[in-house]
């Protein structure tokens, strides 16, 4: 760098060089379809979070948001560790990171949501889950917090959590609704090949 920069500009210069360094090394994943098998692979816990799960955590909310979705979770992108990555603001500005989570069902009261997947991409069916839960997980640094989410997060905590467990939201279907949707999802996916 030239020597007339003051300290404040040269680093500046060398923030911005971080910066386009580290959206560089962020890259989107590609989403698996249902009726991959590989979604229904359990993921195994995170041991620890380095910098390879946040690097992974930034891939997943960037192939999140470039989708567009709500939420997230490792299976989908053939990565089988307990992560997942939810942002229900507007403007793709609130992420948050769940690693290990898991739930607690705290009442009887059932909340009835229109869900649709990006493992499912086109359809969207009504599905019945706890509307009220307690959810454990770390965070992208690794500390534990505790949270409890009622309404849409937590309908999405548990739709994410289920591929964790290598389950969809297909499978609380009818087997004829299921089968419908494999065969024109198998269509789509031989008319793109």
């Amino acid at each position: 760098m030239p020597n007339n920069l003051t300290n404040s500009t040269m680093l500046a210069v060398v923030y911005a060089r971080l910066l386009e360094t580290r959206h560089k090394q962020m890259s989107l994943l590609n989403i698996l379809e249902f009726p991959d098998p590989r979604l229904r692979t359990v993921a195994k816990p995170v041991t620890e979070v380095d910098d390879s799960v946040r690097a992974l955590v930034s891939d997943m909310l960037e192939t999140m948001y470039d989708a567009p979705g709500i939420g997230l979770a490792a299976t989908q992108v053939n990565v089988h560790q307990r992560i997942v990555v939810i942002d229900l603001s507007e403007d793709a500005s609130k992420p948050q990171v769940f690693i290990n989570p898991e739930i607690e069902v705290l009442d009887d009261a059932i909340c009835e949501t229109q869900e649709g997947c990006l493992s499912v991409p086109g359809f969207y069916e009504t599905i019945d889950r706890p509307e009220h839960i307690r959810l454990k997980a770390l965070d992208q640094d690794g500390k534990p917090f505790e949270m409890e989410p009622d309404g849409l997060m937590a309908v999405c905590i548990q739709h994410e959590i289920d591929h964790l467990n290598g389950k969809l939201f297909v499978d609380y279907l009818s087997a004829f609704k299921r089968d419908r949707i494999k065969k024109k999802l198998e269509k789509l996916q031989r008319k793109k090949n």
